[in-house]
C-alpha cells in the first residue's frame, strides 16, 4: 500500500492470505517518470496454484515509483 500512487489507492484492503512463489517481468518500459510493466506473479491459496498476469502502469514522484493503475488477468487458486 505504501508504493500505490494516492490518487486510485483503494485505502484499507482486506486481502486473503497468498504465498506468492514467482515473478516473471515479462515487458517493461520506461519515459520520463511514466513507466509500464507487464509481469506474471504465480500464486498459491489453499494449497492450489494461480497467477496474476498484469499490466501495470506507474508514474515516479520524489524518486519513488508508485503504481496507478492495471489491468490484470488472473487463473487458479479459487476455492
Amino acid at each position: 500500500m505504501k508504493t500505490w500512487h494516492p490518487s486510485t489507492a483503494p485505502g484499507d484492503l482486506a486481502l486473503d492470505p497468498m504465498n506468492w512463489v514467482g515473478l516473471e517481468v515479462l515487458h517493461r518500459e520506461a519515459s520520463g517518470d511514466t513507466a509500464v510493466v507487464e509481469f506474471v506473479a504465480r500464486h498459491k491459496v489453499n494449497g492450489r496454484a494461480g497467477k496474476l498476469h498484469e499490466v501495470s502502469r506507474f508514474v515516479r514522484e520524489a524518486g519513488a515509483w508508485l503504481y496507478v493503475e492495471g489491468v490484470a488477468t488472473t487463473s487458479g487458486g479459487q476455492g
